[in-house]
C-alpha cells in the first residue's frame, strides 16, 4: 500500500520534537484524521496515547523510537520512510472495555490497550471476589491488586508482576494478581478472549480500591467488569524484522 499522506505526532521532549521538525520538513504534514498513516515519535507511553487519541481514525500508526521505552516502537530513521511504511507488517489490536461502578453510584467506562488494573488505595490490602462469565471462580482474593491484560499489554505491567507473556495471536487474556496474600500460591489465570471478568470489592469502605484502564483512573470502585471489545480494531505497523509477535517471543528469553 502507498502512504502518500502521512501525519506526524511527537512527544513533548526535545529529541522527539527535533525529529518531528525534521520529518515534517522532509515529508510534509497532514491532518491525522485524513492521513493514510500516522507516525508517532516517542516511547511506548506516547504510542499508547496516540492509539487512544486516534482510535476512531482509519489510519494505521507506525511508531518510531524517540523515548525511554520502545517495545511498541520501530527504530528511528529519517531516511526511506515511505518505503518502510509500504513494506511494514500490520498487527490488529483489540482493547479491553472497563465498566466500573464507584461507591457513590457512578458508572464509568474506559478502554485499555494494555491492561485494566485494580490497586489498593490505602495501607490495607484489597479483598476481591472474582467471577468469570457469570461463574464465581474465587470467593476472596486478598492482595495489593489484580490486573487483566491483552496479549499486546502482557509484556508491560503484567510482566513486571510475574504474569505470563502472551503471543499476539493467542486469543487469550491474562489475569494476574499483584502481591497476593491469600491464596498465597495463586499466580493468576489464562482466559479465552471472549471471557467477561467481574471483580467485586469486598469491604470496600474499609479497603478502598482504584481501577485503572491504561491512562484513566477511577477511584473508590466497588465493582469492575472487563471484556475485550472486538468492535474496535487498532492497526499498528511494524518493520518486518521487528514485528510485535517476534518482540513478544524475544521478551521471554531476555536475561
Amino acid at each position: 500500500m502507498a502512504f502518500s499522506r502521512v501525519a506526524f505526532l511527537a512527544a513533548d521532549t526535545p529529541q522527539a520534537q527535533e525529529s518531528l521538525a525534521a520529518l515534517i520538513k522532509r515529508y510534509g504534514q497532514h491532518d491525522p484524521k485524513k492521513a493514510d498513516a500516522i507516525v508517532a515519535l516517542g516511547g511506548d507511553g506516547f504510542m499508547l496515547e496516540a492509539l487512544h487519541s486516534y482510535m476512531s481514525a482509519d489510519a494505521p500508526i507506525f511508531g518510531m523510537h524517540r523515548g525511554t521505552v520502545g517495545f511498541l516502537m520501530n527504530r528511528f530513521d529519517e531516511e526511506g520512510l515511505p518505503e518502510r511504511l509500504a513494506r511494514a507488517a500490520e498487527v490488529t489490536l483489540h482493547p479491553l472495555r472497563m465498566k466500573a461502578t464507584t461507591a457513590d453510584g457512578r458508572k464509568i467506562e474506559a478502554l485499555a490497550i494494555n491492561e485494566v488494573s485494580m490497586l489498593r488505595q490505602t495501607r490495607q490490602a484489597a479483598k476481591i471476589r472474582i467471577t468469570v462469565d457469570g461463574r464465581e471462580r474465587m470467593s476472596e482474593l486478598i492482595c495489593d491488586g489484580i490486573l487483566v491484560c491483552t496479549p499486546a499489554g502482557s509484556s508491560a505491567y503484567n510482566l513486571s508482576v510475574h504474569g505470563p507473556v502472551l503471543p499476539v495471536g493467542a486469543n487469550l487474556l491474562a489475569m494476574t494478581p499483584i502481591s497476593a496474600f491469600r491464596p498465597r500460591r495463586w499466580r493468576g489465570a489464562l482466559l479465552p478472549r471472549t471471557a467477561t471478568v467481574r471483580l467485586e470489592l469486598l469491604e470496600a469502605d474499609k479497603r478502598p480500591v482504584s481501577a485503572v484502564a491504561d491512562r484513566e483512573e477511577v477511584r473508590d470502585v466497588v465493582d469492575v467488569t472487563v471484556r475485550e471489545d472486538r468492535s474496535i480494531a487498532l492497526r499498528v505497523l511494524f518493520d518486518p524484522e521487528h514485528n510485535l509477535e517476534e518482540r513478544i517471543v524475544a521478551e521471554q528469553f531476555e536475561p
